[in-house]
């Protein structure tokens, strides 16, 4: 598969195979994402790579906070959408479709509550990736710089048959991960990413997103 199928095939998972994905295949993902372009190579990211007994304690830790109503309380900026806009609009769209796979019912809040659950479960992925950077940065410094070797790492995923899913579902209870994984008050959790192997009868995988042509926001000038 050549980059520009890669770019087109991907999407994110939600449903894993239980089966783990080998230290030495996250090491080379990792390599090769960290070539990712940044401002003037100041390279702002930091990871912390989870399986096995770990993550099950993350899970297990952010469902409890979950079920139990603790306040979120994310360190970095939650993204939202006004509600008159496009992009509310295709928030709610995306979340039907998903629905809709999954037989969900608008009415149904145990389904619709478990499978909430399932993202703070890292959609029950067997290997979790949490993207860190140094708190001395401005908050809006290092995102453009993080997102490319977030994409990185999604692209990189797929050389090896695996999937992923960037979700900020298992970074809004910070305090469960700094606990959990020890992580210093001078770093500052972004957010994170589930990878495993796509279980492609999970029905939700099937899901094909929508995109916007490229002829309803591009203006070509000089042409």
């Amino acid at each position: 598969m050549n980059i520009l199928e890669t770019i087109k095939k991907r999407k994110s998972i939600r449903g894993y195979k239980p089966d783990p994905v080998p230290r030495e295949i996250l090491a080379e993902i990792l390599e090769t994402a960290c070539r990712a372009p940044s401002a003037m190579n100041t390279q702002p990211w930091e990871f912390i790579v989870m399986t096995g007994d770990v993550l099950d304690r993350v899970k297990k830790a952010n469902v409890e906070k979950l079920n139990g109503k603790a306040p979120m309380q994310p360190e970095h900026h939650v993204v939202s959408w006004p509600d008159d806009s496009v992009y509310r609009q295709r928030q709610v769209d995306l979340a039907k479709d998903i629905f809709r796979l999954m037989d969900i019912r608008r009415e149904d809040r145990e389904k619709r509550a478990a499978w909430l659950e399932r993202g703070f479960r890292f959609f029950d992925a067997p290997a979790g990736i949490v993207v860190l950077t140094d708190r001395k940065l401005s908050d809006a410094g290092p995102l453009l710089d993080l997102g490319a070797v977030i994409q990185n790492i999604c692209l990189a995923a797929m050389s090896f048959g695996l999937g992923t899913c960037i979700e900020d579902q298992g970074v809004l209870y910070p305090e469960v991960l700094r606990e959990i994984l020890h992580i210093p008050e001078d770093r500052k959790i972004i957010i994170s990413i589930a990878v495993g192997y796509p279980d492609w009868n999970f029905p939700a995988n099937s899901l094909e997103g929508k995109r916007v042509p490229v002829a309803e926001n591009t203006r070509w000038l000089g042409f």
